[in-house]
C-alpha cells in the first residue's frame, strides 16, 4: 500500500514550476547550498587534525583541548531548532546569508588566535552562526526542488555531502596542517562561505511569510538549555566518570528541560517545533535514522582515524586520503538510493538495509591488526561502510522534509540536523568511554605481554567498532519498524510570500 509523507491537515495546493522563482536557477543553487553545507559539515573533524599543532603554538593543556571541539557542538546542538524557525520567520535567504558571513568572520577570529580563550570563543561563535545557515540551506532545498524526480537527486548530492564531509574535514585538515598551517585549517571556511554568499546574492530570492508568527520564547529557552545540557552531559562524560554529577547531573537536567519543552509545544500558540512535524512515522523514522547513523559513523571517523595514524603510522595526508573510497561509495549510493530506489520502492527497505550494511562493514573492521595492509584489508569494509552510510542518509534528509508544510521546512530542517548532532555527541561519549576502559582492562591483564600498550590500543578500537555496529543494528530495528511501507507520494507545495 502507498504511504503519504504528509499528516493530516498538512497538504497544500500544488504548486506550478512557474510559482517557485527559483526553479530555473535549481541546480546552481544546490551548488551554493552544498558549499556551505560542506564548510559546516567538515568542520566538525577538519580542526581535529589541526588540535595538536595548536596546542603546542597556543600553549593550552590536554584537559582544555576537548573545548575546541565541545565549545562549537554545544552552541551548535542547543541552538539549531531556533535557526530553523528565525529562518521560517525572518527568511531564509536573509538568515542563510547571515550565517554565512558570521561563520566566516567567527573562522578569521579563530584562525588569528593568540589564546586559548580567543580560539574557544570563535568556535562557539562558528557554532551559533552555523546554527542558523544549516537549518536555512536545508529549508532553500526543501522549498526549491518541488519536482519528486529532480527532489531526489538534489537530496542525494545534499546527503553525499552530509555524510562524507566528516571525511573530507579530514583529509584538507591534514593537507592544509602538513603544507601549510593549523590557522588555515579556519581560514579555508573564509572562501567556502566568500563563494556561497555571492551565489546566495546572486541567485537566492528573499521569500517571507505573509503573516510572522511571534517567537516562541518559552520553547526557544527550554530546548536550548535541554540541548546544551545533554551536549555538555555526554562531552562531560570523556572527562568524568558516568556516575559523576557532572555528567549525570546534566543529561538528567536535559532530559527534564526537553520534557518540559514537548509539554509547552502542546499548548503554545506558536510553537518552535510543531508537533505535527515529528508525529509523522516517516519524517519520525528519518530523523532517529539520522540520530542512529550519527552515533556509529563516529566509530569510522574517530577511531580508524587513530588507528591509521598511531598503529599503521601513517601520515595526516595519507589518513585523509585513506578515507577517499568511503566518501566515494557514500556519494554514489546516497544518489543512487534517492533519485533511483525510492521511487521505486520507498525508504523503508532503503534505511534498514543501510544500518545493515554499515554495521557489517564495521564488524569486518574488527579483524584489523598491526599486519593489516591498506588494499586487502582496509579498503573493502570502509568501501562497505561508506555504501551503507549512503544508504541511510540521502533518504532519510529526503523523506525528513518530505510532505512538511513551507512554513516549517526550516524547523524541520533543524530537527534533522539536530538529531545527528546529538547522535553524534552521544557516539563521541559512549565509544570513547568503551574504548578507554577496553584498553584499561586490557593493560591490566596482559601488562606482562609484549606490545601490551599497542595492543591494548588496538583492543580499544574493536571494541569501538563492535559498540558501533550494535548502534546501527538497533537503528535498522526501530527505523525498519517505524518508516512506513511503499512510495511516499507527495505533490509540490506551495508557500504564501512576499517578493522582495
Amino acid at each position: 500500500m502507498t504511504a503519504t509523507a504528509s499528516t493530516a491537515g498538512e497538504s497544500e495546493a500544488p504548486a506550478a514550476v512557474s510559482d517557485n522563482p527559483h526553479h530555473r536557477r535549481r541546480w546552481l543553487i544546490l551548488g551554493v547550498i552544498g558549499i556551505a553545507q560542506l564548510m559546516v559539515v567538515l568542520d566538525s573533524t577538519i580542526v581535529n587534525i589541526a588540535l595538536p599543532s595548536a596546542q603546542h603554538d597556543l600553549g593550552f593543556s590536554d584537559s582544555n583541548r576537548q573545548w575546541i571541539v565541545t565549545a562549537y557542538s554545544l552552541a551548535f546542538g542547543s541552538l539549531l531548532l531556533l535557526g530553523g524557525r528565525i529562518a521560517d520567520v525572518f527568511g531564509r535567504k536573509r538568515v542563510f546569508l547571515v550565517g554565512l558571513i558570521g561563520f566566516a568572520a567567527a573562522s578569521a577570529l579563530g584562525g588569528a588566535a593568540g589564546s586559548f580563550e580567543i580560539l574557544v570563543a570563535a568556535r562557539a561563535l562558528q557554532g551559533i552562526f552555523g546554527a542558523l545557515l544549516t537549518p536555512a540551506a536545508l529549508s532553500l532545498l526543501t522549498t526549491t526542488f518541488t519536482n519528486p524526480s529532480e527532489r531526489g537527486k538534489a537530496f542525494g548530492v545534499y546527503g553525499a555531502i552530509a555524510g562524507a564531509g566528516g571525511a573530507v574535514g579530514l583529509l584538507l585538515g591534514g593537507v592544509l596542517t602538513e603544507y601549510l598551517d593549523w590557522r588555515w585549517c579556519l581560514y579555508v571556511n573564509v572562501a567556502f562561505a566568500a563563494i556561497a554568499t555571492i551565489g546566495g546574492i546572486l541567485l537566492l530570492h528573499h521569500r517571507q511569510a505573509a503573516t510572522r508568527p511571534r517567537l516562541d520564547w518559552p520553547g526557544i529557552i527550554t530546548v536550548s538549555a535541554g540541548m546544551f545540557a545533554l551536549v555538555y552531559g555526554f562531552s562531560n562524560a570523556e572527562t568524568y566518570a558516568w556516575s559523576d554529577p557532572m555528567s549525570w547531573g546534566f543529561l538528567a537536567a536535559g532530559g527534564v528541560l526537553l520534557a518540559v519543552f514537548v509539554f509547552l509545544q502542546t499548548r503554545a500558540a506558536n510553537p518552535l517545533l510543531p508537533l505535527r512535524v515529528i508525529l509523522d512515522r516517516n519524517r519520525a523514522g528519518s530523523f532517529l535514522a539520522v540520530f542512529f547513523s550519527g552515533a556509529g559513523m563516529f566509530g569510522v571517523f574517530l577511531f580508524l582515524t587513530y588507528y591509521l595514524q598511531t598503529s599503521l603510522h601513517y601520515s595526516p595526508v595519507k589518513t585523509g586520503l585513506a578515507f577517499l573510497p568511503m566518501i566515494g561509495g557514500l556519494m554514489i549510493s546516497s544518489i543512487t538510493a534517492t533519485s533511483t530506489l525510492i521511487p521505486r520502492v520507498g525508504p523503508k527497505p532503503l534505511v534498514a538495509a543501510g544500518m545493515i550494511v554499515a554495521a557489517a562493514g564495521m564488524i569486518w573492521m574488527t579483524r584489523l591488526d598491526l599486519d593489516s595492509s591498506y588494499a586487502a584489508n582496509i579498503l573493502p569494509p570502509l568501501i562497505t561502510v561508506g555504501l551503507g552510510f549512503g544508504l541511510i542518509i540521502g533518504p532519510a534528509m529526503s523523506v525528513g522534509t518530505l510532505g512538511v508544510q513551507a512554513v516549517d521546512a526550516g524547523v524541520a530542517s533543524a530537527t534533522l540536523n539536530t538529531s545527528q548532532q546529538i547522535g553524534g555527541s552521544i557516539g563521541t561519549a559512549l565509544l570513547n568511554t568503551l574504548a578507554a576502559s577496553a584498553a584499561t582492562n586490557y593493560l591490566t591483564t596482559h601488562k606482562s605481554e609484549p606490545n601490551a600498550v599497542v595492543q591494548s590500543m588496538l583492543h580499544s578500537y574493536t571494541t569501538a567498532y563492535w559498540w558501533s555496529a550494535a548502534i546501527l543494528t538497533t537503528g535498522a530495528i526501530v527505523c525498519g519498524l517505524l518508516l512506513r511501507r511503499g512510495i511516499p507520494q507527495q505533490q509540490p507545495t506551495t508557500e504564501p510570500v512576499l517578493m522582495h
